[in-house]
């Protein structure tokens, strides 16, 4: 993988996010992909339950934006870094965290392992989406 072709992915992954088109979804991951929301959870593990996965646990249209960028790409290993920000995030107002993802690619370049780490940003500081 190329840092070109990770933040393709990572482009498409906003994409499929905002539309839950299952397609999409799909189209990013492997067959056997495992997909952890946070380090410490137990994978969703296969590209269909990943897909049911997000569209059980849906975000609201609009009320979010996020930027994701490649911080290192070594070969199928991949850490992406960036920001996700919520209008109104599970309703107690407004919400920025930061992100880094740790993604290995299959040789199709479907993502076979993701993991998710992230951190909120205390109220009264910048940094971000700023």
């Amino acid at each position: 993988m190329t840092r070109e072709d990770v933040q393709r992915w990572l482009d498409d992954y906003v994409e499929a996010w905002r539309t839950y088109e299952p397609a999409r979804i799909e189209a990013l991951f492997s067959a056997a992909a495992r997909y952890r929301f946070q380090p410490w959870a137990e994978p969703v593990e296969g590209r269909e339950r990943i897909v049911a996965s997000w569209l059980t646990n849906r975000d609201e249209p609009d009320s979010w934006q996020a930027e994701y960028r490649p911080l290192v790409v070594d070969g199928a290993v991949a850490v992406a870094e960036g920001w996700t920000s919520y209008r109104d995030h599970q309703d107690q107002g407004p919400r920025t965290y930061h992100n880094i993802f740790v993604l290995r690619f299959d040789a199709e370049g479907r993502c076979a392992e993701f993991t998710e780490y992230y951190m909120e940003r205390p109220a009264g500081t910048s940094g971000g989406s700023d």
